[in-house]
């Protein structure tokens, strides 16, 4: 079951380097401003987007697997079907603690999964509305 209490949702929340899968380059997409919201709030932000030269002042990576630095959650702003792909990256990785789909973005097969591997999984639920609700 994907993590839908509160206690384990501030926990997750207490991470400190959020990869996103599929972070914009561009202002007013949420798949932007809400990176920027948490890069304003402490968290350092990966960015991972192939097509875009420079996000938040840093280069981009491909994808999950080129990241280098230690990645503690990984936000999904991606189409469903690439869901078990990035699932797949995330998992081959030993510092990846939490799977987190965007809002509108649910795979439960995935989710089942991340949490098989030991891993939290949370899906539907948009990264700044619970980190505004639950940490402020």
């Amino acid at each position: 079951m994907p993590v839908d209490s509160d206690d384990r949702l501030r926990e997750i929340l207490d991470a400190d380097t959020i990869a996103v899968v599929g972070l914009s380059s561009t202002p007013g997409k949420a798949a932007h401003d809400i990176p920027a919201y948490m890069r304003e709030h402490g968290y350092d932000v990966i960015p991972v987007n192939p097509y875009a030269d420079e996000i938040f002042g840093r280069e981009p990576y491909d994808s999950l697997a080129d990241v280098e630095e230690s990645v503690d959650l990984v936000d999904v702003f991606r189409p469903t079907d690439e869901v078990p792909g990035i699932v797949d990256e995330a998992l081959d990785r030993d510092d990846v603690e939490t799977v987190w789909l965007q809002l509108g973005i649910t795979h439960d097969e995935a989710g089942q999964r991340v949490e098989a591997d030991g891993r939290e999984f949370v899906q539907d639920r948009c990264l700044k509305v619970e980190h505004q609700r639950l940490v402020g």
